[in-house]
């Protein structure tokens, strides 16, 4: 891995780096090769798989799809390695009364995505805020677990989504802010998947299970803006005194904190 890109070129997924070389308050930065983020691993070459396995180390992958997702698309290749665990870990409240998703065997495919249910009256901006609040609304206990799996000592963990860019976003940027990187840091890093937007959708429109409410939205409106970012975590400082503070009062302990920045930092 480079130290000039955090970027990891797959045939199978498009939106792939690593969350190491990213500078903390005190002037530390990030481990390389403890934490990837990606987009759909659906698509995944055995070649892919190799250099995951063999370059990375990878041992653990956080799935954040939702259940009707992983039915409609596959569990994925990973799955089937057996040094490798893969945790399902929704941040959609499954069946419940604020789900984005239908959860039953009948799912609406038209509601597959992170993004389905919103309003459409208001700026996107404020519609992906109130979506990510929603996630720690509704999956608390997800967004926990995703992290504790992440502070493990065991080779690498990758987590993922279906674009890569707002449930992985938010993870990401809730263990970021664990380590103390920088707000210009995780900002960045979530805006980041914006230059490989093209290739995202790309991947996505080529699946039943997106294509129809792609289609249905301009593609730039799934562009992931600085803005969003800062304004999401601004809320989680006012409305909970910060993401350790909203963490801590969902069971997240000291020794969490702890392991998971032994595990990250330099």
């Amino acid at each position: 891995m480079s130290e000039r890109t955090r970027w990891i070129d797959l045939a199978g997924a498009a939106n792939v780096r690593d969350l190491g070389g990213l500078p903390t308050a005190d002037g530390r930065t990030t481990r390389w090769g403890r934490v990837l983020r990606s987009d759909n691993l659906q698509d995944l070459t055995v070649a892919d798989t190799r250099l995951l396995l063999d370059e990375y180390g990878l041992k653990n992958v956080i799935d954040l799809r939702s259940d009707a997702e992983v039915r409609l698309e596959g569990p994925g290749p990973l799955t089937r390695v057996p040094s490798v665990t893969v945790h399902r870990l929704s941040l959609f409240a499954e069946g419940g009364r604020h789900t984005d998703v239908t959860a039953d065997v009948t799912a609406d495919v038209d509601k597959a995505l992170p993004w389905q249910g919103q309003s459409a009256d208001g700026p996107e901006q404020d519609r992906s805020i109130g979506h990510y609040l929603g996630y720690l609304d509704d999956r608390a206990d997800s967004i926990v677990a995703a992290l504790r799996v992440m502070a493990r000592t065991d080779g690498s963990a990758l987590v993922h989504c279906a674009a890569g860019k707002d449930r992985t976003g938010v993870v990401c940027a809730l263990a970021l802010e664990v380590a103390d990187v920088t707000r210009e840091a995780i900002v960045a890093d979530y805006a980041q998947s914006g230059d490989r937007l093209e290739a995202i959708l790309r991947r996505l429109r080529a699946s039943d299970t997106y294509a129809a409410d792609l289609d249905s939205r301009p593609a730039d409106t799934h562009r992931p803006q600085p803005a969003t970012m800062e304004k999401f975590l601004a809320r989680v400082d006012e409305q909970f005194g910060g993401p350790l503070a909203w963490l801590a009062g969902n069971g997240w302990t000291d020794e969490d904190t702890a392991a998971l920045r032994d595990r990250l930092l330099s």
